[in-house]
């Protein structure tokens, strides 16, 4: 685990790069991304040649996020459960070898728009799976305090590279063809492998069976349901990413139709894009000094759209460059601003899993939009589709009034620690269950108001992090005395469900021990349930006070 480091260093924004293994992967991912941005307009613009209309065009975008909506979740899930360096490491193996037969397929003329396409889907296949393992692992590169810094810098460094990049993809694609192209990205991986490779994360051992996969995605996708700012950070992502993607898709044919420019055309405002992404990546750490999360969001929208709508109206590749500027500063400022909302929101046990969903919505939203905007761009032009979004835009920034996103908090999300296995009189199995478990409080009539808003919150953190048919009684005959009760599937999973406190977890709990009113702590009774035709259910023990 990597210990914090004192206050003085935590507010720089370059901080993250004192820890070695950050500065390494950081500085391998600036050349891989470069080389996949090469890709990227070599096969956008090679499909403007080959494609028989806009519709397929703007799938190039399409098939660059379907995946990552597709297999996110899955990925998150792996993240969580395996060694997340392997993850990596796999992946990048994988998008090398796939890079690598899409150069040789161009070079010898066998590819058609929906093979092309086929492979951009299999590359970003790639980045799926490794997106949540790389994210959830800046957490084991550096202290959680210099989280949004590591992000903002993950942010800043893909964007040097797409400010220069695409412009020499351009310049490739021009001179030497799309060829040349895949295979500058084929050989961008080999950096990053190595040093993946040579990478050796001291992680804490875990003590308890891996999950299922299965088990481990519905995890996931509950404590996602059962965190109400997280969700609210989905449809704000979803919203930006369905109408912000338009830009990037329809692009390709803004460049080609619009300002009847080439493939360094195309190139040179993908730059422009990328280094107005740079400055939102540089500024984006003093706007959340300044603004409140929901302000930085709707400036987001908004600014957006003024993009979109500049790219519809203009013919000059200038202008519409100087529109890119502005819409990229946006992208960056609104997509790592989500992503550090949801980092900073959850903990180490569940983080791959909320990101991946998190990426589904964002990246599901860009690849729902690519394919919608392409087919109105198919009927109506890409500057009626460009105007639309825009609008599309403008609204989404309105959600922000029945959504607002939740205010910047720094929440101590690491491990309680503080459950221990109960001594149990019978010979347990970690698979045998159900286990019924029920907690006595003793409650004085005035505290009784302030009791049941606190169990409230109580109750949904149980069930946020396993806890099944959570209920709240209260005896009828000695009504001072309630009952909290809950179901787990196994003991195992009731050990899981403990061990997964946060010392933020533990204030709710503490405050609803300081009502109880008892001369001795809540009673906490575990039982195993058994059929009926079986005998009764067996009390267990009383054990040690619940986290």
């Amino acid at each position: 685990m990597i210990d914090d480091e004192p206050d003085s260093e935590r507010v720089s924004a370059l901080a993250p790069f004192r820890h070695g293994i950050f500065r390494a992967v950081w500085s391998a991912s600036l050349v891989s991304n470069f080389g996949g941005l090469i890709q990227g307009v070599g096969a956008a613009w090679m499909m403007t040649t080959i494609a028989t209309s806009p519709y397929q065009v703007a799938l190039v975008q399409a098939s660059t996020t379907l995946p990552i909506m597709l297999f996110a979740l899955v990925a998150g899930a792996i993240a969580d459960s395996f060694n997340r360096r392997k993850v990596m490491l796999i992946a990048q193996i994988f998008m090398l070898v796939v890079s690598v037969l899409l150069t040789v397929f161009t070079y010898f003329g066998l590819i058609t728009p929906w093979t092309l396409l086929a492979f951009a889907f299999l590359i970003n296949s790639g980045t799926a799976l490794y997106n949540p393992s790389w994210q959830a692992s800046v957490g084991d590169m550096v202290p959680r305090a210099k989280l949004p810094a590591a992000v903002a810098l993950n942010s800043l460094g893909f964007n040097l590279t797409r400010s220069v990049g695409p412009a020499i993809g351009g310049i490739i694609v021009a001179a030497a063809g799309a060829a040349a192209a895949f295979a500058a990205n084929a050989l961008s991986y080999v950096g990053l492998i190595i040093v993946l490779a040579r990478w050796k994360p001291e992680l804490p051992a875990s003590t308890l069976p891996r999950e299922t996969l299965g088990a481990a995605m519905g995890a996931g996708l509950r404590y996602v349901a059962m965190s109400p700012n997280i969700g609210k950070v989905l449809v704000r992502g979803a919203a930006f990413g369905f109408s912000a993607g338009a830009v990037l898709a329809l692009l390709p044919l803004v460049a080609r139709d619009v300002v009847k420019g080439d493939a360094l055309t195309y190139g040179i405002m993908l730059g422009a894009f990328g280094i107005g992404a740079v400055g939102g990546a540089l500024i984006s750490v003093r706007l959340r000094q300044m603004l409140s999360s929901e302000t930085m969001v709707r400036m987001a929208f908004a600014g957006f759209a003024l993009c979109a709508f500049n790219a519809a109206v203009s013919d000059q590749a200038w202008q519409t460059s100087l529109g890119l500027l502005i819409g990229g500063a946006c992208w960056v400022v609104a997509l790592s601003h989500f992503n550090i909302t949801v980092q900073m929101s959850t903990p180490r046990w569940v983080v791959g899993r909320v990101l991946s969903v998190y990426q589904t919505a964002t990246f599901g939203g860009i690849a729902l939009g690519s394919w919608i905007w392409g087919v109105v761009a198919d009927a109506q032009g890409a500057e009626f589709a460009l105007t639309a979004a825009a609008v599309a835009m403008l609204a989404g920034g309105a959600v922000g009034l029945l959504l607002p996103l939740p205010q910047q908090a720094v929440l101590n999300l690491d491990p309680l620690n503080r459950f221990k296995e109960p001594h149990l009189a019978l010979d347990l199995k970690l698979r045998s269950g159900p286990i019924a478990i029920m907690i006595e409080y003793i409650i004085r009539e005035e505290d009784v108001p302030e009791f049941l808003a606190t169990m409230a919150e109580r109750g949904r953190i149980r069930r946020r992090d396993g806890a099944r048919n959570w209920t709240l009684a209260r005896d009828l005959e000695n009504p001072a005395i309630w009952i909290e009760h809950y179901h787990t599937p196994t003991w195992l999973e009731y050990i899981r469900h403990n061990k997964r406190a946060t010392h933020a977890d533990a204030v709710i709990g503490e405050r609803v021990r300081a009502l109880h009113s008892g001369d001795e702590p809540p009673r906490v009774r575990r039982m195993i349930e058994r059929p009926t035709t079986a005998g009764t259910a067996i009390v267990m023990p009383k054990g040690p006070i619940e986290h």
